[in-house]
């Protein structure tokens, strides 16, 4: 978590309260500073205002060939894990900034923790959004507690304000960063998978810029079990931390033009205690493709009745997209880190999931325009046992002969297997059939 305002006074203070193992001076102290004991310190001091959230066997194991466990974190209050870190800073904070409050300006995941633990633990909060912000997102926050005020049309804007705010009224203004406080509190999901699951082989997280969850999660595990593989996931569509580890630093001109549906994992690499953590101590980062993604959210929604956004479903995209073949007949648990989907994306993501899955297809043949044809057409449907989702006809507006009408249809098959024998049965009573790519 960065701090702006009056960062070296309060963050020293803040520490100061965190045990003496963990003393540091400064946001961007060496990692060797963030040990194993702040993270057991975390676990403690939170233990009472986060859920410790079950990691289950999962269905999806017999699937991909290995013991698959999910830890659930988007079964917290406000559906990520992030509450982890934000509650562990915010109850380290001195209490006379406690009494004058905090205040940010986003509309993340970050920001709907802080909302809501400020709010429990009586700290003054105040949320700065753009007037584009979606207003779901700002009912949400204002029912978590925060006092939201739509300012300016940009992310840049809200920021100024905010700020400004900041200065002239004593508010803490904070933004996600990799303070080594943030990270023990998100560590305590590594403590918690290790305690949950005996003998484990793997553990895979979601990656991108924002790679706390990855980092403080691996300094625990790499300290209970140096055996344990510890796996990020990003992106392809934009690898930061890839791209960063690479370059050893942190890389900030990569941008991401789907913010709305990635989330937090899109942001940029927001500081170098998390990339030098993982670079140390994560044993391998691969990227999947948006498909992939939108695949695994469909296999989460189907296997575990879980409705996880694109940010929760990124760790089981790498077993979709086939990327971690070694982990076959191994124990794997995989962090299911948020459940923020908002809603006027789960119907077009899940469609689209259905269509890549080949469970959803589309096809257009003409027909004669008489009674009966397109009765004989739906019987083939119905022997095939494919479902009919949609029918549309024309008849003027095509290129083939007079009195003919061009069918289009959707309809709902089983699987990949499916597909293709409805596909055959069509083009053997239709040659001239032609199936729709996705």
């Amino acid at each position: 978590m960065k701090i702006v305002s009056r960062n070296e006074e309060l963050l020293r203070d803040a520490l100061s309260r965190i045990p003496q193992s963990s003393s540091r001076t400064s946001l961007s102290s060496s990692n060797k500073l963030i040990r194993f004991e702040d993270i057991s310190a975390a676990a403690f001091k939170i233990q009472c205002g986060v859920q410790k959230t079950p990691c289950m066997y999962s269905r999806l194991s017999k699937l991909y060939g290995m013991d698959i466990y999910l830890k659930k974190e988007f079964l917290q209050y406000t559906g990520s894990v992030k509450e982890r870190g934000v509650l562990y800073l915010l109850t380290s904070l001195p209490q006379d900034q406690q009494r004058k409050g905090v205040i940010m300006a986003s509309d993340s995941n970050f920001s709907m923790a802080v909302a809501y633990h400020a709010s429990e633990l009586r700290i003054p909060v105040f949320v700065i959004m753009s007037t584009t912000t979606s207003p779901a997102r700002v009912k949400m926050c204002r029912e978590y507690g925060a006092m939201v005020i739509s300012y300016g049309t940009t992310a840049k804007d809200s920021q100024t304000h905010a700020r400004r705010l900041a200065q002239e009224n004593g508010y803490l203004y904070l933004e996600e960063e990799d303070s080594a406080v943030y990270l023990s509190g998100l560590g305590t999901v590594g403590l918690e998978v290790y305690e949950q699951v005996p003998k484990l082989d793997a553990v895979i997280f979601p990656a991108g810029g924002h790679c706390g969850l990855l980092a403080g999660s691996a300094a625990a595990l790499k300290h209970l079990n140096p055996h344990i593989s510890v796996i990020g996931v990003e992106s392809e569509n934009f690898p930061v931390l890839q791209q960063s580890l690479k370059a050893g630093q942190p890389i900030e001109d990569q941008a991401c033009s789907n913010h709305h549906f990635y989330g937090d994992v899109s942001g940029l690499c927001f500081g170098s205690n998390s990339l030098q953590l993982t670079g140390k101590l994560v044993d391998k980062v691969v990227a999947v493709r948006e498909e992939d993604v939108l695949v695994s959210m469909l296999r989460l929604l189907e296997y575990e009745r879980a409705t996880v956004d694109a940010e929760g479903a990124i760790g089981l995209a790498a077993l979709v997209a086939g990327k971690l073949p070694e982990l076959k007949g191994k124990r794997v648990a995989i962090v299911i880190c948020s459940g923020n989907l908002e809603l006027h994306l789960l119907h077009q993501c899940i469609a689209r999931a259905l269509t890549l899955d080949n469970r959803v297809c589309r096809f257009s043949l003409v027909l004669s325009d008489s009674p009966g044809d397109i009765s004989k057409l739906l019987e083939i449907l119905a022997r095939e046992e494919a479902r009919v989702l949609d029918i549309k006809q024309e008849r003027t507006f095509v290129t083939s002969e007079l009195f003919t009408v061009e069918v289009t249809c959707t309809v709902e098959t089983r699987d990949k297997i499916h597909t293709a024998q409805l596909r055959n049965a069509l083009l053997e009573r239709y040659p001239t059939a032609a199936w729709m790519e996705r």
